[in-house]
């Protein structure tokens, strides 16, 4: 077996995707969520894509009280918009997508939660969705 060569700056694979969900992580570190602004552009049109990562969590469809002994650690987001009295839940780990968003301000709480939809930590993004421009 070989070790590939690899520049002092390169990264591994599990500097940039994490430890393999192959083996169990004793001690696991606490959850982080980074939000980041919706997209520019989409917002002309009333689109807010909004890309978000967890670290130290997997974000994963899996629900309910045997989720919470799996390591590494699974969860989703609570994603709730304009403090609605509901949200939504993703658990895909990909770009949140809100659409018809009427002109004006509007904010977006994502919420990381754990299998049994207790929170871990929050982010929330406010953003302006602009007119549309008459043709």
């Amino acid at each position: 077996m070989t070790t590939p060569a690899r520049s002092a700056s390169s990264q591994t694979a599990r500097d940039i995707i994490g430890p393999s969900p192959l083996i169990a992580i004793e001690d696991e570190p606490m959850p982080k969520l980074i939000v980041d602004s919706p997209l520019p552009q989409p917002l002309s049109r009333g689109l807010a894509f909004i890309q978000y990562r967890a670290e130290n969590i997997r974000i994963v469809p899996v629900f309910g009280e045997g989720a919470l002994q799996v390591s590494p650690r699974v969860g989703h987001v609570h994603v709730t918009v304009d403090d609605l009295p509901w949200h939504f839940v993703d658990a895909s780990g990909e770009t949140l997508i809100v659409v018809g968003l009427p002109a004006g301000e509007h904010k977006v709480l994502v919420e990381l939660a754990d299998p049994r939809h207790h929170v871990i930590t929050a982010e929330m993004v406010s953003f302006f969705v602009p007119e549309k421009k008459k043709v």
